[in-house]
């Protein structure tokens, strides 16, 4: 035997001779069916063995696979497969508490099941809306009663570009102009909702009223409730804000092109 191994274990050795000089732990050995005056690895662990073949029953059996799902729940991250397993795990001990006639741990874990199916449904049905949302699915007449009415005259100026932003709006009737890019704007769009995610809530363009027309307003406030209350408006507005985005850059690639495009025609 290489050195090392037999230090390690002449170590082990007089820990264990020590720990039976102990009072305390040679009361735990004799309640353990050992004797504190021969206490060996071999003993210790047939004895820990003995005990754990003695006290396998069905009922525990169902114990012991249903602390394995809770001791799973602690390792996911994400709510549906934790909540599955969380299902599993109290059903699993409602059993032992039906098998053991523990009346009280047979109600708590069959009390919990309603309660994680209710939340697991909930939590599928916000999956399944945030894919509508991806889709452009979803729409917005929801948020309308949380609105405020305006109408704008033609000439009026909603908002310019730098001004300090606290509200989105939706057109309803009448056309708009942003300055800046020259793009019309219709009714059913949404306006300054850039601003919402700005860092310093700044506008981003400047909006003038073309035609006659009427608006809803909702403070950033009011949206920001809604934006973390309802987690399927959270993503829609996220997608609507990245299309808006995109379709900027879209324009901007176009501009740049037909300008390269009429100074190559000059030069030639």
């Amino acid at each position: 035997m290489p050195s090392g191994s037999a230090d390690i274990s002449s170590i082990l050795d007089r820990i264990l001779d020590a720990a039976t000089d102990n009072l305390r732990i040679a009361k735990i050995l004799v309640q353990m069916g050992l004797d504190p005056n021969n206490v060996t690895y071999d003993a210790i662990f047939n004895r820990l063995l003995e005990i754990f073949i003695h006290n396998i029953t069905f009922a525990n059996l169902f114990a012991a696979v249903g602390a394995g799902f809770f001791v799973a729940t602690l390792l996911m991250r994400t709510m549906v497969p934790l909540r599955v397993a969380n299902m599993v795990g109290c059903a699993f001990f409602a059993v032992f508490g039906a098998l053991t006639a523990n009346v009280a741990t047979f109600l708590l874990y069959l009390l919990l099941l309603p309660i994680n199916a209710l939340r697991l449904r909930q939590m599928l049905k916000l999956v399944k809306k945030a894919r509508h949302a991806t889709e452009g699915d979803m729409s917005i007449e929801w948020l309308k009663p949380f609105m405020t009415e305006r109408k704008y005259r033609r000439g009026d100026t909603l908002f310019k570009l730098r001004d300090p932003a606290k509200e989105m709006f939706l057109t309803v009737t009448g056309k708009f102009l942003v300055k800046e890019i020259n793009v019309e704007i219709g009714p059913g769009a949404l306006m300054g909702e850039l601003g919402f995610l700005t860092p310093d809530n700044r506008r981003t363009g400047t909006v003038e009223c073309i035609e006659d027309g009427q608006v809803l307003t909702i403070t950033y406030d009011r949206l920001l409730e809604i934006y973390f209350q309802d987690p399927q408006f959270g993503y829609y507005f996220l997608v609507l804000t990245s299309q808006r985005l995109l379709q900027n850059i879209d324009r901007l690639q176009k501009q740049l092109a037909s300008e390269r495009a009429a100074t190559t025609n000059r030069i030639a």
